[in-house]
């Protein structure tokens, strides 16, 4: 599953494509990804207004429109958006249009596309959504109208916020039996951290991932509350990518792999201290640690 570094790279190369363009035709190709309002009406909606910007919060991406209309989304566990030129009929011939079907073609699992212009008529992008196991879902919803849809509200302090401090965490996890890792992984107090940045941080923190969270000390919750932003702003920056590598690899290989420490590399030697890194399930979660460098109590 995409977390928020690749959600972050995400909007990162797609929002500047598409801001300020005009949503000229909407093709829904499988109904039941637009989980609000329905498809008939997310697609009268939003057909001929202006893209103004889009955001992040935790996973969640927002497309804002110029009238104040937002459509969130969440690309779940294989969700991918993508920008491609695009080329009105009325623009070019049968061969020039077969040329730019071969040059670029939908991926086997698209399930949406906007059909984009700018201020002169023809189109001029194209915004597709893929998605092979069709988790990801999309939400309409109207200038004022009260989100109580996405569970995005939901969602705790993003991990660069000034507000996540070591008092933070502990008035939060301090008196819970729960693993450590399992903590990290409630966006309901940290928005945006999965499965695979938790191992990152917890590696770099020394804490194990099993630990019991009323079981850590003053001096490793501050060293969580700095581990926290450091690692997430650091594979923010290793995932940058620019928009035409993201297109050549069609949004799927931007991810952290080679700069992972921890995470996937079970019975490699750690970077540390060399001793092997083990792999254990946490809270129904595969995870790795180094069993030296991470204190188990």
């Amino acid at each position: 599953m995409p977390e928020l570094p690749e959600v972050e790279t995400v909007k990162s190369v797609i929002a500047p494509q598409i801001t300020g363009l005009k949503i000229k035709e909407i093709c829904v190709r499988t109904p039941g990804i637009i989980a609000h309002p329905g498809p008939e009406k997310f697609v009268r909606r939003l057909t001929g207004q202006k893209v103004s910007g889009m955001s992040r919060r935790g996973k969640f991406l927002t497309i804002r429109t110029e009238c104040g209309d937002r459509i969130v989304l969440h690309l779940r566990m294989t969700g991918c958006l993508l920008v491609t030129p695009g080329k009105a009929a009325e623009e070019c011939g049968e061969k020039d249009r077969k040329k730019y079907c071969e040059e670029y073609p939908e991926e086997k699992h698209t399930h949406l596309i906007f059909r984009l212009s700018e201020e002169k008529e023809g189109v001029q992008k194209e915004l597709r959504f893929s998605d092979m196991r069709r988790f990801g879902r999309f939400w309409l919803l109207r200038d004022g109208e009260e989100d109580t849809y996405t569970g995005m509200e939901k969602l705790g302090l993003e991990p660069e916020d000034k507000e996540l401090t070591a008092e933070y965490l502990r008035a939060h996890f301090g008196k819970s039996r729960k693993a450590v890792k399992t903590c990290l992984l409630d966006q309901s107090v940290i928005a945006g951290i999965g499965n695979i940045y938790a191992d990152e941080i917890l590696f770099t923190a020394g804490i194990h991932p099993a630990r019991p969270a009323n079981s850590l000390l003053a001096d490793e919750w501050e060293s969580l509350a700095e581990v926290i932003p450091e690692r997430i702003a650091y594979f923010i920056e290793k995932n940058r990518i620019t928009p035409e590598e993201y297109l050549e690899t069609k949004g799927q290989d931007y991810r952290n792999t080679p700069y992972l420490q921890a995470y996937g590399h079970e019975g490699e030697r750690c970077p540390v201290c060399g001793n092997a890194f083990c792999r254990m399930v946490v809270g129904g979660r595969g995870s790795t640690c180094c069993p030296r460098c991470q204190k188990s109590e």
